[in-house]
């Protein structure tokens, strides 16, 4: 694994359906978009449906043939994840690729409808319950695969179990960080658990680096008072436009994840260059806590007590 990748290098995938979460825009619209390229039917999964099917025709200009398809998602609340989960199912026979690429980071403190801190809310835990109820479809594809999207902001994050929705105390950065190892810690030990039962589903991770998407700027939208988030947004902007890659490099680790034959389960796949900042997508490290066994088990036993969903394919490993 190793020089350049393009999407066009990923075999022809005819016949595959894969679900996008936050599909609209960013990184989750060019995952989209590549894997229409490759013939995938694909499920843009997203909380705005307006925009998700702006997003549709948009790919569909460049892809006339593609297979489309919008659905409302919302991870801030297990009512439309389990919701989203029934109508998938009951719409669609088969689920090869599952895409969890949606997010929001270092945002004011928000609750989530279930009352969870927003970032590991929706970023972690919206995840978590929606893999749960679809990895039984995931399963029954030959060799289907979950891309989880974490960041480099993993490598300083910690789970804070005695304060898992930060109510004691807010840092909004910290609380990203939290989310971003949670991914980590979810993609390895689901590797691990799939591989105990002898379940054949592929668990890749995958990071963008740096790339100029609207997630930067959520945030600082939503800062109170309004004048330091515009100062926020200014500074974002100002960073993308000079030091950012473009959200279609971005989404090349995770499109790599979710297509390439080269991958294996409980890969991290990131880009090459100077920092993980941007490059080719390869093979990358993660923190010592991420790759924490006695840690994700602890994660994954909380998170379905948080979540109520239980991978019952997969068995019980602790």
């Amino acid at each position: 694994m190793s020089g350049e990748w393009k999407v066009d290098d990923a075999p022809d995938r005819r016949g595959s359906v894969a679900i996008v979460t936050g599909a609209n825009s960013g990184l989750g619209f060019w995952t989209a978009r590549g894997l229409a390229s490759r013939n995938v039917t694909v499920v843009l999964a997203c909380r705005d449906t307006p925009k998700a099917l702006e997003a549709m025709r948009g790919i569909a200009s460049g892809f006339p043939d593609a297979d489309l398809h919008a659905m409302r998602l919302d991870l801030a609340e297990l009512s439309s994840v389990r919701e989203f989960a029934e109508e998938f199912l009951e719409r669609f026979s088969r689920l090869d690729i599952l895409v969890n690429n949606a997010g929001v980071m270092a945002c004011p403190r928000k609750e989530t409808a279930d009352g969870f801190e927003m970032q590991f809310g929706v970023n972690h835990l919206g995840h978590f319950a929606l893999t749960g109820l679809l990895c039984g479809r995931i399963a029954a594809s030959d060799a289907g695969r979950v891309v989880t999207v974490s960041s480099g902001a993993h490598n300083v994050g910690s789970i804070r179990f005695d304060d898992l929705q930060s109510r004691r105390r807010y840092d909004r950065w910290a609380a990203y960080a939290q989310s971003k190892l949670a991914n980590l810690l979810f993609a390895f030990e689901l590797h691990r658990r799939a591989r105990q039962a002898g379940v054949r589903l592929l668990s890749v991770a995958a990071h963008p680096g740096y790339a100029a998407t609207n997630l930067q700027r959520s945030g600082p939208l939503m800062e109170r008072p309004p004048g330091l988030g515009g100062i926020m947004e200014l500074l974002v902007s100002f960073a993308n436009r000079t030091i950012a890659q473009s959200p279609e490099t971005g989404a090349l680790p995770q499109l790599y994840a979710a297509l390439s034959d080269d991958v294996e389960s409980g890969d991290f796949i990131g880009p090459s260059g100077f920092l993980e900042m941007g490059g080719d997508p390869v093979r990358v490290g993660s923190s010592l806590r991420s790759r924490d066994e006695k840690l994700a088990k602890r994660l994954w036993s909380v998170s379905t007590e948080l979540t109520g969903i239980h991978y019952s394919f997969i068995g019980q490993t602790g």
